[in-house]
C-alpha cells in the first residue's frame, strides 16, 4: 500500500516539472515569432531613413528608378517579349480556329455528299434490280405477243346458210353468219334508209325522226353495205290510217325479200318494230321472216325465238329528251301508297263483280285448275285496300282506257296523272296479260317504263312474261317477280322489304331507266349493244382525249429538297425513268364482253365502252405469282417479306409493277408551277407530269422549266374549265393518276404511301384532305364542311390518286348537268368527282396521313379563298344530290397509316415510312 502511495507522489512531481517546462517553451517561441520581427522591422525603417533617397532599399520610388535597377529592366524585356509572343500566338490560334471551322464544315459537306452517294446507290441498286428482273422476265416469257386474228372474210357470192329445220328452231348458231362479224371487225352496222322500202312511209313520222336522230350519231353505223355484219330495217310502228293499211303479211314477206342485202333468207338482219303506244300492231305476226331477228315490244309465245328475238322498251320520248331534275328523288324509301293500280279489263271486272264470292285455291285445284288468276287477283287487292292496314290504291275501272290487247289490262288516263300516282307510290304493280300466249306486251312495258321513271317499284305479277333484254338484265335486282298464284301473299311479301333493299332496287331500276330506256338513241343503243353482246363482240374502245402539247424549254437541272424527300436512312423506291413504262392497255378485251356480261350489263355505266382498264378487275391468288404468273409483280424481299429498306426495294402488293401520272392543274401561276414542279424531281415510280395549261396565254416565251429528267407534257386547253382537270388525255399512260394544284406542298414519301395505299384501293380516291357533308336542320338540305371532324366523305383531288377510269366516265358518262354547273361557278370538280366514285362503288373515300391542309406557304391566294367558294359548294352539293335522285356520299372514320408506324422495333429493323 505504502509503496504504491509514494510511487504516485514522485510521479505527480515529474508532471508538474514537465508543465513548467512546456510553459516555459511555449514563452519563448511566443516572444521570438512576435517581438523578433517588429524589432527587426524597426531597425531597418531607421538606417533606410537615415540614409536618404539614394540609399534607400524599402518604399516607393520616384519615375522610372525601379527600372533602372538592372535586373528589373531584364524583367521588362521579359515581359515585353512574352507580351508580344502571346500576341502572335492569339493571332495563330484565331487563324486554326478559323481553320478548323472550314475543316468541319468540308466535313459536313463530305457526309452529307457520302449520304446522297449512299442514297443514289441504293436507288441505283433497285434500278439495277429492277432491270435485271424485268430482262429475267422477257427471256423466261413463254408467250409471244398476240398479234390481230385473220380476219374472217364472208364469200363474195355469199351462198347463204343451211336452212334450220323450222323458223322457229332459229338460234344465233345456226341463222347468223359469223363470218362477217369478225372479232377485229369493230361491228360495222348498216342502216336502210325507211324510203328504200315501200312501207317505210308509213312508219310513225316521230318514230322515224327519233331514229334517223339515233342512226346518225352512233359510231357503228356504216355507208358501206359490203362491209356490215349487221343489216338493220325499221318496220315500225306504223300509223293507224284508213287510206293507207298495213302491208298483209303476204305483201310483206315479198317486200323484205326484196330488200337489196337480203339474201334469200334475210340473215345477219334486225327488223326493229318501235312502239309508241300500249296498243301496237304486231303485223309480223303469220309474216315468215326467215333468219332475220325480230326487236319489238309485243311478241306471242309462237312467235318469239328465244335466245334470237328481242324483247325491247317502248320508245316514250321520241325526239324530247326527259328533264332529270323533274324526277323525284328516291328518298324517302316509304312514299303514301305501299302501291297502287289502275288499268282496266273487260274480261275479268265482269266476273269479279259478280255477287258469289270466288272460289278458294283448294276448291279451285279440286276442279279444273285455273286459266286466269285476274279474277282472284282483283279480289284479293280489294281485300287489301279495305283492310286499311295500309294505304293502297287499286282501280279497276278507267274514265279513259287506253287500247289494249285482249286480256291484257288497259292504261288509264292520261300519263301525266299516271305519272302522279305513281310519284305516291312505293310499289307499282305490273300485271302481266291473262293469255299465256301473250309472253310480251308494249301495254306491260310501258307500266315498267313509267315506275322506273318515277321511282316506284315495279311488281311484276306473271312469271311467264318476257321483260325487254332479259337475257341480259338482272330484272330481280330492280322489279320483284312474283307469280300469279302467290298473290294472296303478295302484301305479306311487300311489308317484309328493308328500307335498304328498297332504296337498292330503286336505285338500280333508274340506273336501268337512265341507260337502256330514257332516250331513243338510248334504246337504239341497246339493240345493238345486245346483238354485239351476243355474238361476242367487244364494245368500240372509249376515245382519249387528244392533247395539243405547248412546246417549251427545259431549263436548269432540278435540285431536290431534303425537307420534300427526308424518309431517314430509307429509299423511297427506283426512279424508273428509261423508259417511262406505261399500263398495258386492253388486256380484257374478250373477257370483259363474255365473261363480265351481267356485270357490264347490270352495272354503271354498262356496255356501251370498251374501256382500256378498269379497277374492278380480277386479282391473282398470292401464290401465282410465285408459280408461273408473276410477270410483272415485284414482291417484297423476293416473297421473303421485310421491313423498311425491303419494303422501300419493291412495290409488292396484289397488281404487278406500275406507275403513276401527275396531272396539275394551273392558270397563270409560272412562278409557284415551276416550285412544283422542281419538287417532284426524284419522285420513284413517276412516269411524267402532265400540265394542264387552263390560261387562254400562253406560257411566257422566256420561261425556264426544271429538268426532272422525266417528260413535262404542257397541254393546251379550249377554254378556261376546271372539268379539263379530268379530261382522259391520250397522254396519260398509266392506270393511277395523281391530281395535283400548282401550289399543292407534299413531301416525297407522303406520294409514295397515297401511291401504296391506291393500289390496294384501286377503285376509289385515295388522297390527303378530307372534307364532309353536313346535314343542315334548319333547311333540310346539305352542306359542304371543311372543318376538323372524326368522319369525312370527300377527300379533295387537288392532293388524290384516282383511276383513269373514273376520268372516262367524269367525261363521257356522268350528267352534262353537273360538268355545266362546274363551268358556272367555276369551282365543285372535286365534290362532283367524289359523287360520281362513290355513286359507281358505294364506297367512301380513303385518307392517308395527318394532313387536312396542302397548301405551300407563301403562293398566291387561290379560288378557294373567295367569301362565296363556300357557299357555291352548298348549292354544288344540293344540285349534285337532285340530279343523282340521292346522296352517293357516305362517311368513313379512319384514316390509313403505315403498318409499322409508332411499333417499337428491334435495333436491326427499320419503319416502312419514318414520318407516316
Amino acid at each position: 500500500m505504502q509503496r504504491n502511495g509514494g510511487s504516485g507522489g514522485a510521479s505527480g512531481h515529474q508532471w508538474v516539472l514537465r508543465r513548467v517546462r512546456l510553459t516555459w517553451l511555449s514563452f519563448m517561441l511566443f516572444f521570438i515569432l512576435v517581438f523578433f520581427p517588429l524589432i527587426a522591422h524597426y531597425y531597418l525603417t531607421t538606417i533606410d531613413e537615415a540614409g536618404g533617397n539614394e540609399k534607400r532599399m524599402f518604399g516607393p520610388r520616384p519615375g522610372g528608378e525601379l527600372c533602372e535597377a538592372k535586373h528589373v529592366q531584364d524583367l521588362c524585356r521579359i515581359r515585353e517579349s512574352v507580351s508580344e509572343e502571346l500576341l502572335q500566338l492569339e493571332a495563330k490560334r484565331q487563324e486554326l480556329n478559323g481553320e478548323i471551322s472550314r475543316l468541319n464544315l468540308r466535313i459536313e459537306v463530305c457526309k452529307r455528299s457520302i449520304d446522297s452517294a449512299k442514297q443514289d446507290l441504293l436507288q441505283l441498286k433497285n434500278v439495277i434490280s429492277q432491270t435485271e428482273h424485268s430482262y429475267k422476265e422477257l427471256m423466261a416469257q413463254n408467250q409471244p405477243k398476240l398479234s390481230l386474228p385473220v380476219r374472217l372474210l364472208p364469200d363474195k357470192e355469199d351462198p347463204g346458210l343451211p336452212p334450220p329445220k323450222s323458223a322457229r328452231s332459229c338460234r344465233l348458231s345456226n341463222c347468223f353468219d359469223y363470218a362477217r362479224c369478225p372479232l377485229t371487225s369493230g361491228f360495222p352496222v348498216y342502216v336502210y334508209d325507211t324510203g328504200s322500202y315501200p312501207w317505210g312511209e308509213l312508219v310513225d313520222p316521230l318514230v322515224r325522226q327519233a331514229f334517223a336522230a339515233s342512226v346518225k350519231s352512233n359510231i357503228y353505223v356504216t355507208d358501206n353495205p359490203s362491209i356490215a355484219c349487221l343489216y338493220l330495217v325499221l318496220v315500225g310502228e306504223l300509223q293507224e290510217s284508213p287510206s293507207s293499211p298495213p302491208p298483209s303479211p303476204q305483201d310483206l314477206e315479198k317486200q323484205l325479200k326484196a330488200l337489196p342485202y337480203w339474201r334469200s333468207d334475210g340473215h345477219n338482219h334486225i327488223l326493229v318494230h318501235l312502239s309508241r303506244k300500249s296498243m301496237t300492231q304486231n303485223f309480223l305476226y303469220n309474216v315468215s321472216t326467215g333468219r332475220a331477228a325480230v326487236a319489238q315490244s309485243t311478241f306471242l309465245e309462237l312467235q318469239y325465238r328465244e335466245d334470237f328475238d328481242l324483247v325491247v322498251s317502248p320508245l316514250v320520248h321520241a325526239l324530247s329528251e326527259p328533264n332529270f331534275l323533274e324526277v323525284p328523288p328516291q328518298v324517302p324509301v316509304k312514299r303514301k301508297y305501299l302501291f297502287t293500280f289502275q288499268g282496266e279489263r273487260v274480261e275479268s271486272l265482269r266476273s269479279s263483280l259478280q255477287e258469289s264470292p270466288p272460289q278458294s285455291f283448294e276448291e279451285e285445284m279440286e276442279g279444273d285448275p285455273p286459266a286466269d288468276f285476274d279474277d282472284r287477283i282483283i279480289g284479293t287487292l280489294k281485300a287489301v285496300q279495305d283492310s286499311h292496314l295500309d294505304q293502297v290504291l287499286v282501280e279497276f275501272t278507267c274514265k279513259n282506257p287506253r287500247a289494249s290487247l285482249p286480256t291484257e289490262w288497259s292504261l288509264c288516263g292520261e300519263r301525266e296523272e299516271r305519272l302522279e300516282v305513281l310519284k305516291a307510290s312505293t310499289f307499282a304493280l305490273v300485271i302481266a296479260p291473262g293469255d299465256g300466249q301473250l309472253v310480251a306486251s308494249a301495254g306491260c312495258g310501258m307500266r315498267l317504263f313509267e315506275a322506273l321513271e318515277v321511282g316506284a317499284i315495279p311488281v311484276v305479277l306473271g312469271d311467264h312474261s318476257k321483260l325487254p333484254y332479259h337475257q341480259l338484265i338482272r330484272w330481280t335486282e330492280a322489279a320483284i317477280l312474283v307469280p300469279k298464284p302467290r298473290v294472296t301473299e303478295l302484301h305479306f311479301l311487300l311489308r317484309s322489304l328493308s328500307d335498304n333493299d328498297l332504296l337498292a332496287m330503286r336505285r338500280q331500276g333508274r340506273f336501268l331507266w337512265e341507260t337502256y330506256f330514257s332516250t331513243s338513241e338510248n334504246v337504239f343503243s341497246t339493240i345493238l349493244a345486245s346483238i354485239r353482246t351476243r355474238i361476242q363482240l367487244p364494245a368500240a374502245p372509249i376515245k382519249d382525249e387528244p392533247a395539243q402539247e405547248i412546246p417549251h424549254k427545259a431549263g436548269k437541272l432540278a435540285g431536290t429538297d431534303a425537307n420534300l424527300a427526308d424518309n431517314g436512312d430509307l429509299d423511297l423506291g427506283p426512279v424508273e425513268t428509261e423508259p417511262p413504262y406505261a399500263s398495258p392497255r386492253f388486256l380484257r378485251n374478250f373477257t370483259y364482253t363474255a365473261s363480265d356480261t351481267y356485270r357490264t350489263w347490270n352495272k354503271a355505266p354498262g356496255p356501251f365502252h370498251l374501256f382500256p382498264h378498269t379497277p374492278l378487275d380480277p386479282v391473282l391468288p398470292s401464290e401465282a405469282k410465285f408459280l408461273g404468273s408473276g410477270t410483272g409483280f415485284r414482291p417484297i424481299g423476293g416473297g421473303t417479306g421485310g421491313s423498311g429498306k425491303e419494303f422501300q426495294a419493291a412495290l409488292g402488293g396484289n397488281v404487278p409493277r406500275e406507275q403513276f401520272t401527275v396531272v396539275m392543274l394551273t392558270y397563270e401561276r409560272e412562278e409557284v408551277l415551276m416550285n412544283s414542279l422542281e419538287r417532284l424531281n426524284g419522285l420513284p415510280y413517276l412516269n411524267k407530269v402532265v400540265v394542264v395549261w387552263n390560261s387562254p396565254k400562253p406560257p411566257s416565251d422566256d420561261l425556264l422549266w426544271p429538268d426532272i429528267g422525266l417528260p413535262i407534257v404542257v397541254v393546251r386547253t379550249e377554254k378556261n374549265s376546271l372539268n379539263n382537270r379530268f379530261l382522259p388525255w391520250d397522254v396519260v399512260e398509266t392506270e393511277a393518276i395523281l391530281s395535283i394544284d400548282d401550289d399543292a406542298h407534299l413531301r416525297h414519301d407522303e406520294i409514295m404511301f397515297g401511291f401504296r395505299v391506291w393500289r390496294e384501293a384501286r377503285d376509289r380516291i385515295v388522297g390527303f384532305p378530307g372534307r364532309y357533308h353536313a346535314w343542315d336542320l334548319n333547311h333540310q338540305s346539305w352542306l359542304y364542311n371543311s372543318n376538323y371532324s372524326c368522319e369525312l366523305s370527300m377527300v379533295l383531288t387537288g392532293a388524290a390518286f384516282f383511276h383513269k377510269y373514273y376520268a372516262y366516265l367524269y367525261s363521257y358518262v356522268m350528267p352534262q348537268a353537273i360538268r355545266d354547273m362546274v363551268d358556272e361557278y367555276i369551282n365543285c370538280e372535286d365534290i362532283a368527282m367524289n359523287f360520281l366514285v362513290s355513286h359507281i362503288t358505294r364506297k367512301p373515300p380513303i385518307k392517308v396521313t395527318s394532313r387536312w391542309t396542302f397548301r405551300c406557304p407563301g403562293c398566291p391566294q387561290a379560288l378557294s379563298h373567295d367569301d362565296s367558294h363556300f357557299h357555291e359548294r352548298h348549292k354544288c352539293i344540293n344540285f349534285f344530290v337532285k340530279v343523282y335522285g340521292y346522296m352517293p356520299l357516305l362517311y368513313t372514320q379512319f384514316r390509313v397509316d403505315s403498318v409499322l408506324f409508332k411499333t417499337r422495333l428491334p435495333h436491326d429493323k427499320t419503319k416502312c415510312f419514318k414520318f407516316i
